[in-house]
């Protein structure tokens, strides 16, 4: 069986955080309006079917920006540091509790080594074919590259019936947006 190594609301509270670091407050509560004008827009768009989505990710995000606002303004901190932030090591050590839990179930369930995945979340974008103007759809999906993204989407959109059928639907992007590019973790 898989585990996954980051769960998508990990990797987004992460991504917050790096980003965070060495940050006066006032560079953080800009991040914190625009966490929110990202979440409201979210909101306003098309729903997702999948528990990864814009909206999710964009509430994880503006949860975790307003957090270390806080915790800077009751800890007086003139600069975001994580080494400083009780939460940051707290959610590692969770973190290290699920995947262990996680692993344990999975080697019990299936008596093989568990296979730890380290997956990325993927932005795939789909239009009708031949109707550039018309909605698109978008879907988030968890998977190893873009190829694969793209696969998984296909595999469970474009089969029979599914979202990508129904109106001749075309993929026309697939983008990493969980860590963002070139953001290790």
């Amino acid at each position: 069986m898989s585990v996954y190594e980051y769960l998508p609301s990990e990797i987004a509270r992460l991504g917050v955080t790096r980003k965070a670091t060495g940050l006066a407050l006032g560079r953080v509560q800009t991040h914190v309006r625009l966490s929110r004008e990202r979440e409201e827009c979210a909101r306003g768009g098309p729903a997702e079917v999948l528990r990864v989505s814009e909206l999710a990710i964009a509430v994880w995000e503006c949860a975790e920006w307003e957090r270390i606002a806080h915790v800077m303004t009751a800890q007086q901190m003139p600069v975001y540091a994580p080494g400083q932030d009780p939460r940051v090591d707290r959610r590692e050590e969770q973190r290290m509790q699920r995947v262990a839990v996680d692993i344990a179930a999975a080697e019990q369930h299936g008596g093989a080594p568990a296979e730890m995945l380290r997956h990325r979340v993927y932005r795939i974008v789909a239009r009708q074919a031949g109707s550039p103007d018309e909605p698109r759809l978008t879907v988030h999906v968890m998977a190893s590259s873009l190829g694969e993204a793209a696969h998984r989407a296909w595999t469970v959109y474009g089969r029979p019936g599914g979202l990508y059928q129904q109106d001749q639907y075309r993929i026309t992007s697939v983008e990493q947006i969980l860590p963002e590019p070139g953001e290790l973790l």
